[in-house]
Formats: structure tokens, C-alpha cells, sequence
């Protein structure tokens, strides 16, 4: 099983930035494709560790983004399913 936090996004811009500012934070994140799941949004999307969600959290409240889908909870079972669970929109 694979745990992970989501960050979508409507902008593969906002997604580039996003990864440079939670870098600047020092949160790890690496560009991935939207899980489909997520229905709307450009395609990419950050995924970082659910340890970091408070700092991802503070960062999201500084700066406002305006082309954020939300925050999501995904689980990857070992048969395949994915359970995503939204964190905030």
C-alpha cells in the first residue's frame, strides 16, 4: 500500500511554482500526472509526503493560489484501487 498527499491544480504553471516554492520550504515534491479521479485540472499535479501537509498547508495559506483544485489523501492498494480522499478544495 502507497500513501500520499496530492496537491491538483487547474495550471501546469501554478503546478511548476508550486514545486519551486515547496522546495524553498523544503518540502519534497515531484510533479506527477493527475490521477483521474480528479476530474478537473491541466493534467499535473505535486505529490508529497502526508507528513508534510501542515507545511504544504501553511505555504497554500501565504500565497493564495488561485488555480488550486484541493488537497487530496491517495492510497494505492496492493490490488490496484485507488482511494482518494479530498483534504481540502
Amino acid at each position: 500500500m502507497d500513501v500520499y498527499g496530492i496537491a491538483a491544480f487547474r495550471s501546469r504553471q501554478q503546478v511548476l511554482r508550486y514545486e519551486e516554492l515547496f522546495a524553498r520550504d523544503g518540502i519534497a515534491a515531484q510533479v506527477v500526472s493527475t490521477p483521474r479521479e480528479i476530474a478537473a485540472g491541466c493534467g499535473l499535479s505535486l505529490r508529497f509526503g502526508l507528513g508534510d501537509l501542515p507545511r504544504v498547508q501553511a505555504v497554500l495559506a501565504q500565497s493564495r493560489p488561485t488555480n488550486l483544485i484541493g488537497l487530496y489523501r491517495l492510497e494505492r492498494r496492493a490490488d490496484g484501487r485507488i482511494i482518494l480522499t479530498a483534504l481540502s478544495k
